[in-house]
């Protein structure tokens, strides 16, 4: 990593160096910062070697919600174990330092190896890309996304070995005030989903490494302009130029490659890295399995003249000569055809002693070390096998078949070794989930690998389905996949009354009964009815004898007797005409 700022932003961010972080870490070097971070080359006194401590900066340290998403986004990065990953081999704070323990990694990023070589060819271009994309489907499945593929994420190591770093770092820069700064250049390598601000998943990575490609064989980005806005915009709707318009000597299967990577549409993309590692090895096969060939040029026959019958005689007997000669060497030369393939496959075993090796002790090695060194190449193929083991740090192998000692006869195949490495186990710190929402307490116990136990309990004090007890207490240290004990608010102790039968009684002893009960008369409602008196309850809102909290709201309906029918008037009676006959 390089170093940013003036001289006075480099001594502000130097105070660390010499401070012992627990007893263990003696930070020797600044080597790297950014927006959030500073990182020291440290020497880790308990293993004697070298590592990378990231501190986070301190006035994110002091935001609590921030430095626990930091400590969980670091422990689900530790589980990641790959040679072509950076690993992390620690999370801790102390004296209020928040930090964590990385791989220390000898080589350059990508973003200065383009720099100084220049377009890559494709041997070595899908070489790279192919270590990129493997890392990418280890750590996929895992649930995590990395979120910010970009050459400057990537490590060149001194043998040709690639390293992803930062996994997962990317998802908290979100939540980081003034940190412009160290994205710029990202917007480069987002995908459409992330321009747009929707939720990503591990196609998301899949499309920056298919722009990093882009970038490792033409040298030019598919997507530029004046500000960060115009370059999301094109990621959004613009068509990338051709590959091969650009780079004309890429195989057009790695350019079909490289652009089904980075389409814009999620459901015409590479579904998975795993996929895109499958094509791309595929392709290095073949890249690295045939020779070119070089077509020559044919010169036209000559028609000018024709031969006389000296010329005629001459050519004649010198191609006899030729052809008795011919017949010679072609025999000669199946012979020796012959004699190499009974050699090969038949006499080679008679005459030749084959050499016998002695299997070296690799338990106590780091395992990325061993496969990756040059001395076992091609003498030993490794198969890994993980195991838990809390006495013995990630990586370290404890053990091995062949037992060491043993001698085997070495053949062109290699000998097959199996390689038992520790996953180790970190112990990780109870966050303080004092008064959060049980539920997400729940989720960020769990994304640290622990198994959260829940009661209940009624609480005058804590807020309802708010935490009120952990167990074992925060900040004490427990390995993955031990028990968190959540003690929960169900809210203040409801006291509870049993609901009196009021229907059939006069309206004052029914209001007198409720008081008595604890229980609040809201309101009363007047109807008919042909069989209660008036003033009398005809019904109401809970049914007798339920149990229900102390002044509940009451509903009642009060009888207003009988409803009267009205009596009609007699009919007028009419007057008789005295003049009628």
């Amino acid at each position: 990593m390089n170093l940013r700022g003036n001289d006075m932003d480099t001594k502000n961010q130097d105070k660390y160096r010499g401070m012992m972080l627990d007893g263990r870490y003696e930070l020797v070097e600044l080597i790297g910062s950014g927006g959030m971070a500073v990182v020291y080359k440290a020497m880790c006194h308990r293993l004697n070697r070298y590592v990378a401590v990231k501190i986070m900066r301190p006035e994110l340290a002091k935001n609590e919600k921030f430095r626990r998403r930091f400590q969980t986004e670091s422990q689900a990065i530790a589980k990641l174990s790959h040679p072509n990953i950076v690993g992390v081999y620690d999370v801790s704070r102390t004296d209020h330092v928040e930090y964590i323990v990385m791989e220390l990694v000898d080589g350059i990023t990508l973003k200065q190896y383009l720099q100084d070589h220049g377009p890559l060819d494709a041997v070595q271009a899908v070489d790279f890309s192919l270590q990129i994309a493997r890392a990418l489907a280890h750590a996929h499945g895992k649930g995590i996304v990395h979120r910010d593929i970009k050459p400057q994420n990537i490590l060149v190591v001194n043998d040709g070995v690639i390293k992803v770093a930062d996994f997962g770092i990317a998802n908290l820069q979100s939540e980081v005030p003034d940190v412009e700064n160290e994205a710029i250049g990202s917007v480069h390598y987002i995908s459409p989903e992330q321009a747009r601000g929707l939720p990503v998943d591990g196609r998301s990575d899949i499309y920056s490494l298919g722009i990093v490609m882009y970038e490792m064989l033409s040298g030019k980005l598919p997507f530029d302009g004046d500000d960060d806005r115009t370059v999301a915009l094109k990621h959004l709707s613009a068509v990338p130029t051709p590959l091969r318009e650009i780079a004309p000597s890429v195989p057009e299967a790695l350019e079909k490659i490289v652009m089904k990577a980075m389409e814009a549409s999620l459901d015409n993309r590479y579904q998975t890295a795993d996929a895109l590692a499958a094509d791309l090895e595929a392709l290095q096969k073949s890249l690295t399995g045939s020779l070119d060939r070089i077509e020559g040029n044919v010169a036209p026959l000559s028609t000018a003249g024709e031969l006389g019958r000296e010329d005629y005689i001459r050519r004649r007997r010198r191609a006899h000569r030729v052809s008795m000669l011919s017949g010679f060497f072609g025999v000669m030369a199946a012979i020796l055809i012959i004699a190499v393939f009974l050699w090969n496959y038949f006499l080679s075993d008679i005459f030749v002693v084959n050499q016998r090796v002695a299997i070296p002790n690799f338990v106590g090695s780091n395992y990325e070390t061993i496969i990756n060194s040059k001395e076992f190449k091609g003498k030993y193929n490794f198969d890994l096998i993980y195991e838990i083991d809390p006495n013995v740090e990630r990586g370290i192998i404890i053990g091995q078949s062949p037992d060491a000692g043993k001698s085997y006869m070495l053949t062109s195949d290699g000998i097959h070794v199996t390689l038992t490495v520790s996953t180790g186990v970190m112990l990780t710190e109870i966050p303080n989930l004092l008064n959060y929402d049980y539920r997400e307490a729940t989720s960020e116990l769990e994304k640290l690998g622990f198994v959260v136990d829940k009661t209940f309990a009624d609480s005058d004090d804590v807020a309802a389905n708010c935490v009120m007890q952990i167990s074992p207490s925060p900040g004490e240290k427990l390995p993955a996949g031990a028990t968190v004990y959540l003690t929960i608010s169900q809210g203040a102790k409801t006291e509870t009354v049993i609901m009196p039968y009021l229907v059939g009684k006069d309206y004052a002893t029914a209001e007198a009964e409720l008081a008595a009960a604890r229980l609040t008369l809201v309101s009363v409602s007047y109807v008919y009815n042909n069989t209660i008196p008036v003033d009398y309850v005809v019904s109401q809102t809970v049914e007798a004898g339920t149990e229900i909290p102390a002044y509940s709201k009451i509903y009642l309906q009060i009888s207003l007797g009988p409803e009267t029918t009205p009596t009609p008037s007699p009919s007028p009676v009419p007057t008789q005409d005295p003049n009628a006959e």
